[in-house]
């Protein structure tokens, strides 16, 4: 069996054990976990039964994961978006007024585009015409956004009315449990010591135990996951009616179908650059070959995951955590996998971990992803400004695809207004026609 694994995931060409591609299985599972709390907290919001719900979110992310790690041959987790499952609840059900059925039905059709998208490698075009120069700024945007996650979960980063950020309450001890797991991460980085990340994961759970922030389960460790069946399927009930095909036809469909289709596309685009340049996959421009086989198990998970009950499956940035702990082949995704499969029955042992445990391990991580910005020619602005805006917009606007989206459109514009537009690919011009009635649309939106 470890020679048939050896052998299908290349564990040796790709200088990696299996070993060490679990446990980066497992720092990627711990720094991904709150998703089995967040994600049913948000859809909950909605009507749907959370309980439900976070078996759902751990099913649809156990099998868009698997098809990642086995199809793809990728160190990527996916699961249930975050942003996307706010737009799902807040915007489409709380705000537009639909029932949460029709948003999965949503959730659905794009997955169904998705699939035709990626079929005709329309999808793989699309991500293979982003410029050099932003190929290179993405993933030093991601650094910078999860850092600011991490900084963010351990309270080191607070909001303020003011400010908008600022320094936080040094007294809380989610701040020192952060501080203590990243220096004894980076010391042990500086040792070469394997499993760095995942050691500070765990001194700092330790921490704060000691400290009394983190508790054991009252209850008993080992428990049945809660039925599915009150949303299981109901994505494909409006299907059923003509009162639910009227709907599916109706431009509000329409619009909300798009904004997912958008989102979705670019979060996985710049995760899929972002991580997979770590790796060292990439080729001069930016591509890899499991481009297509990636992009084939993003739209595949969001189908299922509709089914299943649950909103847009996308890749993860905190798949990063892995690969910078040693993960470099999909057994690492089928090890992520293999964790939430526990934590369907073990969920009150591994929700035990804090988030201000698994900071240190975002931030290390947004380090090591940052140092592809040495490559940006700074000096020349039609490459510089659009490399700067894709970095500048992650954290800011606290979405990956919105500095994709600006980065793109400003790389268009520079290069056509000062007469290098032959530079600029037809893709990008079509992409960018999309970016701006996207944007046209948004401001309606919200002037209207």
């Amino acid at each position: 069996m470890r020679t048939l694994i050896s052998s299908y995931f290349q564990l040796k060409e790709n200088n990696t054990t299996i070993k060490k591609e679990l446990t980066a299985g497992l720092i990627t599972f711990l720094t991904m976990s709150y998703i089995l709390i967040v994600n049913p907290s948000i859809l909950s919001e909605t009507g749907m039964d959370k309980e439900a719900l976070f078996t759902t979110t751990a099913i649809a992310t156990i099998f868009a994961t698997l098809l990642m790690g086995i199809f793809a041959k990728l160190p990527i987790a996916q699961g249930p978006g975050m942003g996307l499952n706010s737009f799902f609840a807040f915007s489409v059900v709380l705000g537009l007024g639909y029932s949460w059925q029709f948003a999965l039905t949503a959730v659905f059709i794009e997955g169904i585009i998705f699939i035709l998208l990626t079929f005709f490698n329309i999808r793989e075009l699309i991500v293979k015409s982003i410029p050099k120069v932003l190929k290179e700024a993405i993933p030093a945007g991601i650094g910078l956004f999860i850092t600011l996650i991490g900084l963010k979960g351990a309270g080191i980063i607070v909001s303020n009315p003011n400010t908008l950020v600022s320094l936080g309450d040094f007294s809380q001890h989610s701040v020192w449990m952060a501080f203590t797991g990243l220096l004894i991460t980076a010391v042990l980085f500086a040792r070469n010591i394997n499993g760095a990340i995942l050691v500070g994961i765990v001194v700092a759970s330790l921490f704060g135990f000691i400290l009394g922030d983190v508790a054991l389960p009252e209850t008993s460790l080992i428990s049945l996951p809660p039925s599915i069946e009150p949303i299981f399927g109901k994505a494909i009930e409006p299907m059923m009616t003509a009162q639910g095909w009227k709907q599916i036809f109706s431009i509000d469909m329409l619009l909300v179908v798009f904004t997912f289709l958008f989102v979705n596309l670019f979060d996985t685009v710049g995760t899929l650059i972002g991580v997979v340049s770590k790796i060292g996959l990439t080729d001069e421009e930016g591509n890899f070959p499991q481009m297509k086989k990636a992009l084939f198990s993003d739209a595949l998970g969001t189908t299922v995951g509709a089914i299943l009950g649950t909103s847009t499956i996308t890749s993860y940035v905190e798949s990063a955590s892995g690969v910078a702990s040693g993960g470099r082949t999909g057994l690492t995704a089928v090890g992520t996998a293999l964790m939430f499969i526990l934590a369907l029955f073990l969920a009150p042992l591994f929700l035990m971990v804090p988030a201000a445990a698994t900071a240190p391990a975002l931030i290390i991580v947004g380090l090591f992803m940052i140092s592809s910005v040495v490559k940006i020619n700074f000096t020349d602005i039609t490459e510089g400004l659009p490399a700067f805006l894709t970095i500048a917009f992650m954290p800011f606007t606290y979405s990956i695809a919105e500095g994709i989206v600006y980065g793109m459109l400003s790389y268009m514009l520079l290069k056509v207004f000062t007469g290098k537009y032959k530079e600029v690919t037809p893709t990008v011009y079509v992409v960018s026609i999309l970016f701006f009635v996207k944007i046209v649309m948004d401001a309606s939106h919200i002037l209207g």
